[in-house]
């Protein structure tokens, strides 16, 4: 698994490096192949460690954020994070792991879920800024929107972050 650390205005000692390489590798390696991409990202707010965990593998991506005192605890949980929601999502994402990674991490649980659409919805869509877009979201009471971006052309979607902040998501086949 190729691991990246980045910080955000701290330092990364490199005995967290090493930390961080020996526990993705106990206990992420059984699901995945040689040729995952793990980026951690880690910045500091109000004394506690906000820690990202991002793991590409074959075109999925499996993200956690967790924050805490202790780099070290941060990093655990977010490990525990990925690990929950491949356990929750198993038999979705069996095709997409290592092979065999099931037999070994989860031989005696049997879960199965379905996801209920209950709504398909259509509506005419706009060429809007993203401004235009957020002040929509906030108007219609949403937590995201769907707009056709005037700048680009293409279908975008705006969304209001935990944090307070805004994001888009932009369509990419890379």
């Amino acid at each position: 698994m190729k691991i990246t650390i980045t910080a955000k205005k701290m330092q990364i000692p490199q005995n967290f490096t090493d930390y961080a390489e020996e526990r993705l590798g106990q206990k992420l390696d059984k699901f995945f192949g040689d040729e995952a991409d793990a980026k951690i990202t880690m910045s500091e707010y109000k004394n506690q460690i906000i820690l990202e965990l991002t793991v590409f593998y074959n075109q999925m991506i499996y993200r956690a954020e967790q924050s805490a005192e202790d780099k070290k605890d941060a990093l655990d949980a977010s490990i525990d994070k990925i690990i929950r929601q491949i356990r929750k999502n198993k038999t979705r994402v069996e095709k997409k792991l290592k092979d065999n990674a099931f037999k070994a991490a989860f031989a005696d649980e049997v879960t199965e879920s379905n996801y209920e659409v209950i709504r398909h919805k259509k509506f005419k869509m706009y060429p809007m800024d993203v401004e235009e877009a957020i002040l929509q979201m906030n108007l219609l009471g949403h937590s995201f929107f769907m707009f056709a971006n005037a700048a680009t052309g293409e279908t975008n979607v705006v969304y209001k972050r935990s944090d307070g902040k805004y994001a888009v998501l932009e369509p990419s086949l890379e």
